[in-house]
C-alpha cells in the first residue's frame, strides 16, 4: 500500500515539476518582439508588429526592413534582401546572418549579443553604447561602427572595430588586417571598402525607418478603423434616410386614406340625411 502511494506521489511530483519548467523554457526561447516590419516573413508568414520572435526562427526580408527589440533594450534592424536566423542560449542571443545586412544598436552590452556571419563572430564591446552594421556581399563581410566598438573574432587575431572604422573581411583567407581608419582583412587590393560615415548613417536611418514603419502601421490601422467607422456611419445615415422616407410615405398614405374616409362620410350624410358631414378636407386636399 505504501509502495503504491509512494509511486503516486513520485509521479505527481514529476508532473508538477514538468509543468513548472514549461513556462521557464518557453520564456528562455524568446528573442524579442517586432517593433516594425515591411515585406518580411518568418516561416513563410508575414511579420506583424508586436509579434514575438523565438529561438530557431528564420527571418527573410525582401524589399523592406524589420526592426526587432530585445529584452535588454538592444535593437536589430534588418535591411532589404536579408536572411537571418536566431538562437538563444540562457541570456545570450545569436544572430546567424545568412545574407544581407543587420544594424546593431546596443545600449550597454550588459547582455550577450553576437552576430555570426560566415566563420566570424561580431560582438559589441562591453560597457559602451554601440551602433554598428554587419553586411554580407559576394562572400565578404563588412563591419562598420558609428558609436562604440565591435569585436571581430574567428579570422586570426581578434580585431576591435571602433568609432568611424570600417573593415571588409574575407574569412577564407588568412591575411592580417591592414592598419588605418578603414581596414581590410584578407582579399586583394581591389576590395571595396565602404565609407564609414555612409554606412553608419545608413544604420541610423534604418533604425529610424524601422520606428517609422511601426508608426506608419499604427497610423494605417487607425485610418482603416476610421474609414470603417465612417462607412458604418454612412450606412446608418442611409438607413435612417430610408426609414424617414418610408415613414413620410406611410404618413401621406394614411392622410389620403383618412381624407377618402371623410369624403365618403360627407357623401353618405348628404345623400342619406340631406345634412352635410362635419368633415372638412385638410389644406391642399379635396373630395
Amino acid at each position: 500500500m505504501r509502495s503504491k502511494q509512494l509511486k503516486r506521489h513520485t509521479l505527481l511530483f514529476i508532473v508538477l515539476l514538468g509543468l513548472a519548467s514549461v513556462p521557464a523554457f518557453a520564456g528562455s526561447a524568446v528573442i524579442g518582439s517586432v517593433a516594425g516590419s515591411m515585406n518580411s516573413t518568418v516561416a513563410g508568414q508575414p511579420v506583424l508588429p508586436n509579434s514575438v520572435v523565438f529561438s530557431g526562427d528564420t527571418l527573410k526580408v525582401n524589399d523592406g526592413a524589420t526592426v526587432i527589440a530585445l529584452n535588454n533594450g538592444s535593437r536589430l534592424v534588418f535591411g532589404r534582401e536579408t536572411e537571418a536566423s536566431f538562437l538563444r542560449d540562457s541570456s545570450n542571443v545569436t544572430v546567424l546572418l545568412g545574407q544581407g545586412n543587420v544594424s546593431v544598436f546596443d545600449p550597454d552590452s550588459s547582455a550577450g549579443l553576437q552576430v555570426k556571419a560566415s566563420d566570424l563572430s561580431i560582438v559589441p564591446a562591453k560597457g559602451f553604447k554601440t551602433l554598428g552594421e554587419v553586411a554580407m556581399s559576394n562572400g565578404a563581410v563588412t563591419v562598420a561602427v558609428k558609436e562604440g566598438s565591435l569585436r571581430v573574432e574567428g579570422n586570426g587575431a581578434p580585431v576591435e572595430v571602433t568609432k568611424g572604422q570600417v573593415i571588409t573581411i574575407h574569412p577564407k583567407t588568412s591575411r592580417a588586417p591592414q592598419a588605418g581608419g578603414a581596414q581590410s582583412m584578407g582579399g586583394s587590393n581591389t576590395d571595396v571598402i565602404l565609407d564609414a560615415a555612409g554606412v553608419a548613417a545608413g544604420a541610423i536611418a534604418a533604425i529610424l525607418a524601422g520606428i517609422g514603419i511601426s508608426r506608419a502601421n499604427d497610423a494605417k490601422s487607425a485610418a482603416q478603423a476610421a474609414t470603417a467607422a465612417a462607412n458604418t456611419a454612412n450606412t446608418s445615415a442611409q438607413a435612417a434616410t430610408a426609414a424617414a422616407n418610408t415613414a413620410d410615405a406611410d404618413a401621406k398614405a394614411a392622410q389620403a386614406t383618412a381624407n377618402s374616409v371623410g369624403c365618403a362620410l360627407n357623401n353618405f350624410n348628404d345623400n342619406t340625411f340631406g345634412v352635410p358631414s362635419p368633415y372638412t378636407p385638410p389644406s391642399g386636399s379635396s373630395c
